[in-house]
């Protein structure tokens, strides 16, 4: 006896919407064949700061009083953390080694930067500017012309400019020197996973770090003045023209405003790589950094947006949620000692003749952070120069300093 008409009706629609569900929901392998799947973490990575770090997927203490973390989070990697403790408060596939773009050059400056008085003078030549690989970012270097070290490493914070990298790297010797030279200073802040490849960042075979290897750079090169002080530059004058730095958090854009306490660090954006960037911010006193690496979603400046999310979820639940491990310090408790990073002359390294201390150039407008009250030196080493294992390092008077033009 053949059903009655309703009940056919009711069971095709039932089949047709079960049929929809299911294409909704199924892999996109099945959807479209021969598809890539998306990379995922390795099952097992360092537990270097603590073994949940080590862990693929999100690592979080929530608990009551701690606010849930954000939604929309798509990067492969991130993580927050407590600048001065070192206390990890959150964290995304923390030791996953994805390619660091320009971030990398966070490690360029924290281990060159010492080595030049930022006074100093150089011609370059067209050898300096060779090996850059193609479609980089430049300041606009040209050989024949004299720069101060100062103008370079303003190349480098604000523009990501490579030509200024390699004119640098130059002065300490060779393209090779530097990379062994970033490498060994890696190795001594316990940056395991990171490989230095390029001193620029740009993309190579086998180049990588992490969302915590780049925080742990960041925190060290942050306890030098200069590189506060390159780093949270809104602005400054480059051969005759103005130059703005990219770190959209800090100079701000259409779609992301600038974040309040905003004070650094460096961004970053490759193919291969995708977006990349390590913030530092600071707000009641407490400074947190941020590191992100490499967002899935397609929206212009999404690095930027996800990054404001986690300090404001950050800055919400310090003091509440319970760390889930902690930014080592490097592998010596103590620093070489001399003259504060950058500010004096160190011994000079082979490779930079036609180099001569003169003037300094003129400074460019600082970030709007400081404006806000970021602390001028954000972190800093007590006396003699020593890292504190497992304590707190101090946090110095703020100073409040105004934008300049």
């Amino acid at each position: 006896m053949p059903a009655p008409k309703k009940t056919v009706r009711r069971s095709l629609l039932a089949g047709a919407a079960t049929l929809l569900a299911l294409a909704a929901t199924a892999p996109a392998a099945l959807a479209a064949p021969g598809a890539p799947k998306s990379p995922a973490p390795p099952a097992h990575m360092s537990t270097l700061g603590g073994a949940r770090l080590g862990l693929p997927g999100t690592q979080v203490n929530l608990a009551p009083g701690v606010p849930v973390l954000p939604e929309g989070l798509t990067a492969r990697s991130w993580i927050v953390s407590d600048a001065q403790s070192g206390e990890v408060l959150a964290a995304h596939n923390a030791h996953w080694p994805l390619p660091p773009a320009s971030t990398l050059k966070m490690l360029f400056a924290d281990t060159l930067l010492p080595r030049f008085p930022k006074t100093m003078e150089h011609r370059v030549a067209a050898r300096d500017l060779e090996g850059m690989g193609e479609g980089s970012s430049v300041v606009g270097i040209k050989a024949g012309h004299t720069y101060s070290v100062h103008d370079l490493w303003l190349g480098v914070f604000l523009r990501s400019g490579n030509d200024a990298v390699h004119v640098l790297s130059a002065m300490n010797g060779t393209v090779a020197d530097t990379v062994r030279d970033m490498q060994q200073h890696a190795d001594e802040l316990q940056a395991r996973d990171t490989r230095v490849i390029s001193p620029d960042g740009y993309d190579e075979p086998g180049q990588v770090s992490s969302a915590y290897d780049l925080s742990l750079i960041a925190r060290s090169g942050l306890q030098k003045k200069d590189f506060r002080d390159y780093c949270s530059t809104v602005s400054a004058d480059f051969g005759g023209s103005e130059i703005r730095n990219t770190n959209r958090l800090l100079s701000g854009d259409t779609d992301v405003p600038v974040y309040q306490g905003i004070a650094g660090v460096k961004n970053g954006n490759t193919t291969h790589a995708g977006a990349t960037f390590t913030g530092v911010a600071e707000r009641g006193g407490r400074v947190l950094l941020v590191t992100v690496m490499n967002p899935q979603k397609p929206e212009h400046n999404e690095v930027y947006k996800e990054t404001a999310k986690l300090f404001d979820w950050g800055f919400q639940a310090a003091g509440k949620v319970t760390p889930v491990g902690e930014l080592v310090p490097p592998r010596t408790a103590a620093q070489p000692s001399g003259a504060p990073s950058g500010s004096a002359a160190a011994p000079a390294p082979a490779g930079r003749a036609g180099s001569q201390p003169v003037a300094a150039a003129a400074t460019g407008s600082r970030g709007m952070g400081t404006a806000l009250g970021v602390a001028g030196a954000l972190l800093v080493l007590l006396a003699g120069g020593v890292y504190l294992v497992n304590r707190r390092w101090p946090l110095p008077d703020l100073m409040r300093r105004r934008p300049r033009s």
